[in-house]
């Protein structure tokens, strides 16, 4: 979300660095017509002034143009207009709505390829109930195709082996299950309920149910409003009115409930997927879910799905890591979670909003197999665990916005991965009225831009249904969608909570009702901070802490409280000065408490009877003051960290001259943290590292320090980030995590890196951003290249070991057909139910009990065109000292797959292909266990 205009037209565009070029990333800046819809009236038809008169706007359009396939947006008030455009040209007309097919994709088509003889419609003024004044002026009609939209798929046949029994969301399937979920039934009978509630409402109740209220309109951070027996929705709070149906209430929840008190501060995405366990992801989304409805929310704007394609990204921390399987089968675990609880989720941003730089004029122009599948993966995966919406992102997509793209949302979206719930734009990311032709089915907050009290739906989306140019058709889609999500989570039961806080005004005592819906999520929140972390280094034992240290000492802010309370920052938006253990943006939560690292080892040193001293240091900058205190220490801990978040807040703040703008401006970490280690690590030949960090960091300044015996990656751990840690240091919890991401030894090793322009761009300039490392995303890049890192993807170690053997079972298929593409195919049941099963023995061969995280990873022949290895599979397992578990994986016909870009569809490599092979281990460099897989 954002929560700032769009960038000024009058921005001055003096100097601006054309390109940033590096070893696999393409930036290029391209000139176009965009949509000028700052503080423009209601009475605009997408951003175009209305004539005040009927007789200026009975006026006729006129175009000489061969064919128009895209159309940029035009504005003018003025009788004449030219547009810089190859396919438009010599438009005159009074008035002129041709903003209204702005950013059309390249598949759609204007109606006879061409604007001609365009006439205006009258319309009567409607009351509208959006939170909008209703529009008086006339209308330019454009004549546009109708899109088809997708209904829902036949409810497949029962019993299928390997599919759950039909179900509905309160039953999934339990974690890390193999079998497959059928909701489409319970998705039928939603829609049927959903479509005799909207048979007896009239064109304008339909159409506010698709539109926002917006900004600061209702309790929520979005809102939509009731209509008859629909009560609207909470998009996180919400707003009443009259009519059909109860408000709506959505909010912010990739870590918990947004702007709301007394709830919890979950460990971050990319902490759940740094677990590598599926049991610890459902019950993340199974709690945050269940905080959402106490509070009353309808929505919950998560989970956050997009790829660490660039190490620096501000959001990735939000997200579940760099490989598309892995933030695939985080983020089904989390949907299935949340809408347990009875919450809609919410899959975002849909899609390749990689960097937050430019995110609103970024073009990420990704070929069509690299999108299906690397970035397109969780969103399909999101759909298969029957997500209720998907939230369409800022950028553009090969030139067509997000929110606009006809490709993305109908066709792949709908069309192809069968998704049977409602596309929300992000806040002010929807660029025209036409965005509901090309499936977007509703517009948030509902205004145009912050505070600018105009909507382009509405009274707009009524008229443009009134005067033919969208059909009522798609409107009852809209609404149809919307509703029947409602359905499919059975909030229209009465005993669905009321919203009971306010998201703007805290201190509300008449809406904001303080109640605590903390329950004991904490247990959960030490327990994936434990599971979380990453132990990198443990040279000669250092760790686990004995308890029987004669001294310990504690260096750097991060290991201490923040000066005053956790929440010293609106939306977590400054430098922290004390633990770090979540980023910035919309995408956080308060805290209702914050346990520091110094709190939770101060309390375990006073603990038993051999007592230890305890020292620390919170000055990051005053090196020769922790150089002398870590003399004759028993051990030293280093706490580092670097944070990001979203781009509507610089940190720090300026006129400080290394401001990160969201996206971080490098690799290393805040306050001089390489700087604290090597001068404690100078003095004490015991130096243990804490990182608690948004993503990779270059440690190459001190990891081989024969000082530095340990170090662990804890990420962002949420309200228990101390006792979290604690509990690793103290082998209360035995290592298990491993990263989610790759940590390269120089940032030039990573195949992208994010265009750090300071100068604000013109509305009319296009960032345009060429994915050309196509599937070598990060560990692929590495393999690819054959570049060292410092630690690999799916790295992690462990306080004790373990080794395998293995063997392989598997069910045979039909290599080299592709799918038919038809709806819902990428999603066909068939596709993901298990075809192999891979079973191997695991021994723990160490002298602790532990876990262990097989990953297991597939390696196709050359002509398959894949990476050298990509992850396809892993589990858990918990062994005692001695013994020997059986473990299986399964493998489906889609994880065996590539996307086929002639046939447009999913298929086996064919060929001469004959086997296709494989590894377990414990890393995506770590081959412990081999095998082949016949290909036929």
């Amino acid at each position: 979300m954002r929560f700032s205009n769009r960038l000024s037209l009058a921005a001055a565009f003096a100097s601006l660095v054309h390109a940033q070029s590096t070893s696999n990333s393409t930036f290029t800046v391209s000139s176009s017509i965009s949509n000028p819809s700052t503080s423009l009236p209601l009475s605009t038809v997408s951003g175009v002034p209305a004539s005040a008169s009927s007789s200026s706007a009975a006026s006729t359009a006129t175009q000489n143009a061969t064919s128009v396939s895209v159309v940029s947006s035009v504005a003018s008030s003025s009788a004449s207009v030219t547009v810089a455009s190859s396919s438009v040209a010599n438009i005159s007309a009074t008035t002129v709505a041709s903003s209204s097919i702005a950013n059309v994709s390249a598949s759609t088509t204007v109606a006879s390829s061409s604007v001609a003889n365009t006439s205006s419609t009258t319309t009567t003024p409607i009351t509208t109930l959006s939170g909008f004044p209703a529009a008086v002026e006339t209308r330019i009609t454009v004549p546009i195709m109708s899109y088809p939209f997708s209904s829902f798929p036949v409810p497949s046949e029962t019993p299928v082996p390997g599919v759950f029994p039909v179900t509905d969301p309160s039953d999934p399937p339990p974690p890390g299950a193999a079998v497959v979920p059928d909701f489409e039934a319970a998705w039928a009978a939603a829609y049927q309920k959903a479509e005799a509630l909207i048979s007896g409402m009239a064109l304008h109740e339909k159409v506010n149910i698709s539109t926002g209220v917006g900004w600061q309109n209702g309790l929520c951070v979005g809102n939509t409003g009731k209509v008859g027996d629909f009560p609207g929705l909470c998009l996180e709070v919400s707003f009443t009115y009259s009519v059909f149906m109860p408000v709506a209430c959505g909010s912010d929840s990739p870590l918990g409930v947004r702007d709301a008190d007394f709830v919890t501060g979950f460990p971050a995405g990319i902490n759940s997927a740094s677990t590598w366990n599926r049991e610890l992801m459902r019950r993340r989304g199974l709690f945050m879910g269940r905080e959402h409805v106490a509070k009353g929310v309808n929505v919950a704007l998560g989970p956050m799905m997009n790829l660490g394609r660039n190490a620096q990204g501000g959001r990735n921390w939000e997200g579940f890591g760099a490989d598309p399987f892995l933030a695939g089968e985080a983020a089904y675990e989390t949907v299935l979670g949340l809408q347990n609880a009875g919450v809609q989720a919410c899959a975002k941003h849909f899609i390749n909003n990689e960097q937050e730089h430019y995110r609103t004029q970024e073009s990420s122009n990704v070929d069509d197999r690299t999108q299906h599948e690397i970035y397109a993966h969780p969103f399909l995966k999101s759909v298969l665990a029957g997500v209720a919406s998907v939230m369409c992102s800022y950028n553009l997509i090969n030139g067509t916005y997000a929110c606009e793209n006809d490709k993305m949302m109908n066709d792949i979206l709908k069309r192809e991965f069968g998704f049977q719930g409602f596309v929300m734009s992000d806040w002010w990311a929807t660029e025209s009225t036409i965005s509901a032709v090309t499936g977007l089915d509703m517009t948030m907050p509902g205004d145009i831009t912050l505070g600018s009290h105009t909507t382009y739906w509405g009274q707009n989306l009524t008229d443009y249904v009134l005067n033919g140019t969208i059909t009522e058709a798609r409107v009852d889609d809209m609404a149809t969608r919307i509703i029947a999500s409602w359905y499919f989570l059975g909030q229209d039961t009465p005993d669905y909570p009321q919203v009971s806080f306010n998201a703007f005004n805290a201190q509300d005592e008449t809406t904001n009702l303080h109640i605590d819906v903390q329950e004991d999520h904490y247990t959960l929140v030490r327990e994936m901070g434990a599971a979380s972390t990453v132990l990198l280094k443990n040279v000669n034992g250092a760790l686990p802490l004995t308890g029987k240290e004669r001294s310990l000492f504690m260096a750097g802010s991060d290991a201490g409280p923040s000066d005053i309370g956790p929440n010293e920052y609106s939306d977590q938006g400054g430098v922290p000065t004390g633990i770090l253990a979540m980023g910035w943006g919309s995408g956080t939560a308060n805290f209702t408490y914050l346990i520091s690292p110094y709190e939770a080892i101060q309390h375990r040193a006073r603990q038993g009877l051999s007592r230890t001293s305890i020292s620390w240091l919170f000055d990051d900058f005053n090196l020769d003051r922790a150089g002398n205190m870590a003399i004759q220490q028993s051990a030293c801990i280093v706490f580092i960290a670097s944070d990001s978040g979203e781009d509507y807040i610089t940190v720090p703040l300026p006129p400080a001259p290394d401001g990160n703008q969201g996206d971080r401006n490098n690799l290393t970490a805040w306050k001089g943290g390489d700087d604290l280690v090597l001068a404690v690590a100078a003095q004490n030949n015991n130096t243990i590292v804490v990182v608690h960090s948004v993503g990779p960091l270059i440690l190459e300044p001190w990891i081989e320090h024969p000082n530095v015996t340990a170090v662990l990656w804890a990420s962002l751990p949420g309200t228990e980030a101390g006792n979290a840690i604690t509990d690793v240091l103290y082998g209360d919890w035995n290592p298990s995590g491993h990263l989610p991401y790759t940590i390269a030894k120089n940032a030039t090793d990573y195949p992208t890196s994010i265009f750090l322009g300071t100068e604000s761009l013109p509305d009319n300039i296009e960032l345009n951003v060429t994915y050309s490392e196509e599937l070598l995303i990060d560990y692929r890049w590495f393999d690819a290249k054959n570049i060292t890192p410092r630690f690999e993807f799916g790295f992690g170690l462990s306080y004790t070991d373990s080794d395998g053997e293995q063997v392989a079972d598997e069910a045979n298929w039909d290599a080299g057909n592709a799918t038919k593409i038809e709806e819902g195919s990428s999603t066909a049941l068939w596709l993901h139910r298990p075809a192999y099963n891979v079973t191997f023995d695991v021994t723990n061969t160490g002298s602790l009990y532990g876990g262990d995280n097989p990953q297991l990873y597939i390696h196709h022949p050359p002509s398959a065109g894949e990476p050298p290895s990509v992850l396809k599979g892993f589990t858990n397992v918990a062994v005692m000292p001695g013994e020997t578990q059986s473990v299986s994986i399964t493998l489906s016909r889609h994880d065996l797959s590539i996307w086929d870009v002639v046939q447009q569809g999913w298929r086996r490599p064919d060929g001469d292909i004959t086997e296709i092979g494989f590894s377990v281990g414990r890393s995506s460099r770590d081959a412990r266990l081999n095998g082949t897989i016949p290909s036929s």
